[in-house]
């Protein structure tokens, strides 16, 4: 478990600098569709900048064991658009992301104790 939180907190963090210092080039053979809506996502000036830190934070929280619950938290809504993006818009990618969220959703229930105080 501690292996896979460790490579899915550093693909966060990977997503959140590349939001922020551009070093991976958008591949050019993306779907119009995606095209169209990371421009739509682009308009509004502070989203991305948002999920960059959602990712950056959460990231760093999942390495931790001590901050892994709070973490998955704090990426799950970033990877519910994830998840969405892949399953309506651009299916190529879709099992990478099925896996991903086969990662999120393994941290969140072996966390589960933690969270009960949340439902009470």
């Amino acid at each position: 478990m501690n292996i896979l939180s460790i490579v899915f907190g550093l693909l966060l963090l990977n997503g959140g600098l590349a939001k922020f210092f551009q070093y991976m080039p958008a591949p050019t053979n993306l779907p119009a569709e995606v095209v169209k809506d990371n421009a739509a996502l682009m308009e509004i000036a502070w989203l991305m900048p948002l999920i960059a830190v959602a990712e950056l934070i959460g990231g760093l929280l999942i390495i931790y064991p001590r901050t892994r619950a709070l973490g998955a938290l704090v990426v799950f809504p970033v990877m519910v658009g994830v998840l969405l993006i892949h399953m309506f818009v651009d299916t190529s990618n879709l099992p990478i992301a099925l896996v991903i969220w086969a990662i999120l959703l393994w941290i969140l229930f072996d966390n589960r104790e933690k969270y009960l105080g949340l439902l009470k």
